[in-house]
Order: structure tokens, then sequence, then C-alpha cells
């Protein structure tokens, strides 16, 4: 077992396709398919069921996959510890952000970071919650920045800041102009809230 096939493998669940895998790798499908081969032989488990399409993992598979992004996810860290070390940060830097979140936090950082660090590559997009938790377990983002707590035992929250829930209400409400509310007492019917998707729904 190598860093290489796991990655390989790692590719086939994100793609589920050997020729796309194989081209987001750099390298052969050929090369690709004969390397997961060697490493289901070696298991004596296969790691992808292919009479599938498109191709999927099987269930040995899919835990396979997901310690294989830990460990992924571990080595990149540990690259990024050595980069620091040395005082130097480059490459791509990817940032989900959800849309309520964005104006307000961004601004907030963006010019100092591109100003401290001008060969970083910043991609910043604007998303939904349960896609920033897809991508970060996918690998296909560096950080979400998003409502916690996620409960999702694969990502490590940090949290940033608290704030406090408001309400918005008519001075006609009976609930204006109280220093504070029993949530359970908010009557459903009158709560605008956001549509599903968003973590500040919930």
């Amino acid at each position: 077992m190598t860093i290489q096939q796991l990655e390989y493998i790692v590719a086939l669940d994100t793609h589920r396709s050997f020729v796309r895998a194989a081209e987001s790798c750099y390298v052969t499908r050929p090369t690709l398919t004969m390397q997961i081969k060697k490493l289901e032989e070696e298991w004596s488990m296969l790691l992808f069921d292919r009479t599938k399409k498109p191709i999927e993992p099987t269930e040995f598979g899919k835990r396979i996959v997901q310690k294989a992004r830990q460990v992924l996810r571990e080595i990149h860290q540990l690259k990024d510890i050595i980069k620091s070390d040395k005082e130097t940060m480059d490459g791509e830097f990817r940032i989900g952000v959800i849309p309520t979140l964005a104006p307000y936090v961004m601004p907030r950082f963006l010019k100092l970071f591109t100003g401290r660090h001008p060969e970083v590559r910043l991609v910043v997009e604007e998303l939904q919650t349960m896609e920033i938790i897809d991508r970060l377990k996918g690998d296909q983002l560096d950080i979400g920045l998003l409502v916690t707590p996620l409960d999702e035992p694969e990502i490590r929250e940090i949290p940033l800041f608290n704030e406090s829930f408001m309400i918005y209400a008519s001075n006609l409400h009976p609930l204006y102009g109280q220093e504070s509310i029993d949530p359970e007492k908010i009557p459903d019917e009158d709560l605008w809230i956001l549509n599903e998707g968003h973590c500040f729904r919930s």
C-alpha cells in the first residue's frame, strides 16, 4: 500500500470514472486501474463494484476510502506544517463560505491575507452548508466557514465567534420589548426562516 494508491482510490471515488480519475491524477487509465487492482489483490477484497454505472465503492471500499481521505488529509497537514516552519506559503487555498456569512466575514481578512501571501491563489466559493460539508469530506475544500455544531466526526471544528439571536418584531407584537425570550414560546407561524439547505434554518 502506498500514498499514491490511496490517492488513486480517492480519485476514483470522487469521479466514479476510471478515465476522469486518471486524468485528475495525471496518469494513464491502465496505470490507475493496475494500481487499484494491486490493492484489491493485496487485501483480497474488492474496493469498487465495476458492474455499476457509474462505478461505486463496495461496502468495504466505502470504509477504506473514508480512511484514505483522512490519511491523505493528515499528510497534507503535515506538509503545511513543514511549509509554515520554513515561513513560506504557496499554492492554492480553497475556502467555502455560506452566503449569510460571506459579505461580513470575508472582507475582514481577504486583503490582509493576500497582502501577506501574494504567492497563494485564494479560491472562495459561496456554498450552502451540505455542499461545504461534502466538499470538505472530499478534500475539495481546505476550510469551510459555516454555522456549528455540525456533528460530523470527520471534520474538525474551530469556533471563531458566537453571535446572539435577535428578534425583529413589530411594536404591536406580544414579544416586543422583552429582554429575553424563550425560543419554545415563539409561534412557528410568526417566523420567517431560510429555505432548506441553510444551516441558520436549524
